[in-house]
């Protein structure tokens, strides 16, 4: 029986990294593509410290190359955060506010889930704890006990 999941490596980027700092420049409302960068750069490493497995180099696959060094170069924790506390993780390493890293988490993750497809995030939030379906533009939905 063949499997309809393809191999990591037969996905593309489906932007270049520029292109994604533009999308993340314009859903954030960055002045600079300088901050959004930083943005990328703090949220992607970040995402990078909390996926692991087949998820986390289909990720790698399908997100620009730059980006996806970023994600490739982190060592993912032994035990992933919740959202929020992944929130206040890169609140603390940015040395920024609670609401600002929320807001670049959110316009960071947008470009990330348009470069996953909705399979591939489905995937990446069934592995993840709570909380990251609101970061990446997804409704948080649980199942009735």
């Amino acid at each position: 029986m063949m499997s309809d999941r393809r191999a990591p490596l037969e996905h593309l980027p489906v932007m270049t990294f520029e292109q994604m700092l533009d999308k993340v420049r314009y859903e954030g409302a960055y002045p600079t593509r300088e901050q959004a960068e930083e943005a990328v750069r703090l949220v992607v490493s970040g995402l990078g410290r909390q996926l692991t497995g087949e998820e986390r180099v289909e990720l790698a696959a399908r997100l620009p190359w730059e980006a996806a060094r970023i994600l490739a170069e982190q060592i993912p924790d032994p035990q992933p955060l919740t959202g929020w506390a992944f929130v206040k993780d890169l609140a603390a390493r940015s040395g920024a506010s609670l609401a600002t890293t929320r807001w670049d988490t959110g316009s960071v993750l947008a470009a990330v889930a348009a470069s996953a497809g909705p399979e591939l995030l489905t995937r990446i939030l069934r592995q993840l704890p709570t909380g990251y379906a609101l970061l990446f533009g997804r409704a948080e939905l649980t199942q009735a006990a």
